[in-house]
């Protein structure tokens, strides 16, 4: 979708870059590309220069012309050729040769910001072959560029406020994975391989999400999906059958167009088991213990502290083994982080995931999780599916009663 330029956010990024005496940042992670432009590219070749003065240019693949033209801001857009049979080098290399000239002829040169450490970076629409750029990119701006330093931390601290316009993509996002969670719910059998149900959800987001309420170009959703005695962390979906009378977990990432929720929800077809609601009862206290604690001025590393120890007096302690609190937008894991031992302060404006989990030694647990904004006096829940997932009834529940 066409959004309107969110300028609150670009000239956050300008006045970050006259606080480093910065000359442009050249940007290629798609996340990044498509927060500085609004473009989100098809296969990750792209770049885009932001200078700290003018225009941004991005530089785009030749094929994905009306694309850009209809979504980016910036109106000062170079092509390069996806093939060109004078050229054997892959496409990227192309986009450079295309930044490099920018540089220079703008003269831009002088100091220079370059993503040199992404640990990691959201995937471009085609999702499943990412396009990472190799060292030779690096070193190159070394050769022109009178000073080269790293655009991450800066990008870190501008992507950690988000824009009203940013919350309202992300609201997109929220209320598809809603709707996708009521779908699967009514759907879901015991019996059913947990990829079935994963494929049921992902789906629905697929299917119902492209032109959603004339907004939304492109939504996928990418899930985890364990049942039962399923439940662990860093798993993949099996084909396990869906349990009755146990939770089924679904780690949820739903992008709209460029922007993410990370979302934890379950689903139980049939009675809870009485094991279940005595962990459901006390992980639902902790996460509301978090939730409360979630406001502008508090501790990073006292929310993590708090969550595990909340967690160890209710008999689990090193419990869970991932983090329990960081940011989602143009990515669904992205700064700030909540570590015990690290640095930080909740701001207004943020978007945090909050996520504690308990998983039982030979499988089984729960996880919640859902996305907060921070707001002037607490924080405001951005999915409408309930975290006690007892609220969100089955319905063959019903039909069973009948």
């Amino acid at each position: 979708m066409a959004w309107p330029a969110d300028k609150i956010k670009l000239d956050r990024v300008r006045a970050l870059m006259k606080d480093q005496d910065l000359s442009a940042l050249v940007c290629r992670a798609p996340d990044n590309v498509l927060y500085l432009t609004n473009y989100w590219c098809m296969k990750g070749y792209d770049a885009v220069i932001f200078p700290r003065h003018g225009e941004p240019t991005l530089i785009a693949l030749e094929p994905q012309q009306a694309d850009a033209e209809r979504n980016s801001w910036t109106k000062d857009i170079l092509y390069f050729k996806g093939y060109d049979e004078r050229d054997p080098r892959p496409p990227q290399f192309r986009a450079w040769d295309r930044a490099y000239e920018v540089l220079k002829q703008r003269g831009l040169t002088d100091k220079v910001a370059v993503e040199l450490n992404m640990g990691t970076q959201s995937a471009d629409r085609m999702v499943g072959e990412p396009t990472t750029f190799m060292m030779s990119y690096f070193e190159s701006f070394k050769k022109f560029c009178g000073e080269v330093v790293d655009a991450t931390p800066l990008l870190n601290d501008a992507r950690s406020i988000k824009t009203d316009q940013e919350v309202e993509r992300m609201r997109l996002a929220n209320e598809l994975a809603a709707l996708a969670m009521d779908y699967t719910r009514e759907h879901m059998r015991p019996g059913m391989k947990e990829s079935e149900v994963g494929a049921m959800y992902e789906g629905f987001v697929h299917g119902i999400g492209v032109g959603y309420q004339s907004k939304v170009e492109m939504a996928r959703a990418f899930t985890l999906v364990w049942s039962g005695k399923g439940i662990a962390t860093f798993t993949a979906t099996g084909d396990r059958p869906i349990q009755k009378d146990e939770p089924t977990l679904f780690e949820i990432w739903v992008c709209v167009d460029g922007y993410w929720t990370d979302l934890t929800k379950n689903a139980c077809p049939g009675e809870l088991k009485p094991e279940y609601h005595k962990l459901l009862d006390l992980l639902l206290k902790v996460f509301n213990d978090a939730v409360s604690f979630a406001r502008h001025g508090a501790s990073f590393p006292e929310l993590d502290k708090l969550v595990r120890a909340r967690i160890a007096e209710g008999g689990y302690p090193g419990q869970p083994s991932h983090p329990v609190c960081h940011g989602v937008g143009a990515r669904a894991h992205e700064w700030p982080y909540a570590h015990q031992a690290g640095t930080g302060t909740i701001k207004k404006g943020m978007v945090l995931a909050i996520e504690p989990g308990i998983y039982w030694p030979g499988g089984g647990g729960l996880r919640l999780e859902d996305n907060f904004l921070i707001t002037e006096t607490g924080n405001e829940k951005m999915c409408t599916d309930p975290d006690d997932f007892r609220l969100a009834k089955h319905p063959q529940d019903s039909k069973t009663e009948n």
